[in-house]
């Protein structure tokens, strides 16, 4: 394609635009459509791509979601990193809403989820045992540090199928494993980015208690409004994150994501 960028954004919930003098393009992908145009654009002169992963006006719900064609349009217009901002819940008293989580780890509990680009000729197994890019990861928790937002550097985040949320049964389970983070839209997001040797870091914005922690002084279930404005309220201290993250990134990249495929075929 002649539209070109070299980092992607996408953004979650509340997040529909970051990018200013933006030009949208439409990119086909054998998987069908993705949520919407891409924004092309430029933050600290770098070439920039930004997706709503839920579309614009928030058409696809999380189990929804093409993630495949979301990920293949940013590799198709060059894309060899990708920033993933997104509205979580906490499932521990310490980390509250309105502080950040640069996830770690990562557990898949959704179902039926089209997950993977390879499915036959050639059998691919990537190694997805540290999801998150050693090399973004430091760079985000230096970020969200430096714009006096109170940082968790490390998290587990569970993925669950949406659109509902927890029953207060499984929030309990799932903050019996020590588990820090719950949220709809990670997997497979991470895991297709890492099959095409794409960087991707996480940064968990809590908008919420999930329903396992009911009961405490002051803390309520979850409810869909209250995660919205939540994560409204901090749109700019997201945005201020990403342009950070940005204007520090390393041209050239020192992980292993840009090699994941090796090895990986048998």
């Amino acid at each position: 394609m002649k539209e070109q960028a070299e980092i992607g954004v996408f953004g979650g919930s509340g997040l529909y635009s970051l990018l200013e003098r933006e030009r949208d393009v439409k990119v086909d992908t054998p998987f069908g459509a993705p949520s919407d145009k891409v924004a092309l654009g430029e933050i600290a002169g770098r070439r920039v791509a930004f997706l709503a992963r839920h579309g614009r006006t928030h058409d696809y719900p999380p189990h929804a979601i093409n993630y495949r064609a979301n990920l293949w349009a940013m590799s198709q217009l060059g894309v060899s990193r990708i920033i993933g901002p997104c509205a979580a819940g906490s499932l521990r008293a310490e980390v509250k809403p309105g502080h950040f989580v640069v996830c770690d780890q990562l557990v898949d509990r959704t179902t039926g989820r089209k997950d993977t680009f390879f499915d036959g000729h050639i059998t691919t197994h990537v190694s997805f045992a540290h999801p998150y890019c050693s090399q973004l990861r430091p760079l985000a928790i230096s970020a969200v540090k430096d714009a006096g937002i109170t940082c968790h550097e490390r998290g587990t985040v569970v993925t669950i199928q949406g659109p509902r949320f927890s029953t207060l049964a499984e929030s309990r389970w799932f903050a019996s494993n020590n588990w820090e983070v719950i949220n709809m839209t990670q997997y497979p997001e991470a895991y297709l980015a890492r099959e095409l040797e794409m960087c991707y870091v996480n940064i968990s914005l809590i908008t919420d208690y999930d329903a396992g922690l009911e009961g405490q002084p002051g803390i309520e279930p979850v409810t869909h409004e209250a995660v919205i404005q939540v994560f409204q309220a901090n749109n700019e201290r997201v945005k201020q994150v990403i342009y950070t993250m940005i204007e520090r990134m390393p041209k050239t990249r020192d992980c292993a994501c840009g090699s994941a495929l090796q090895g990986a075929r048998i």
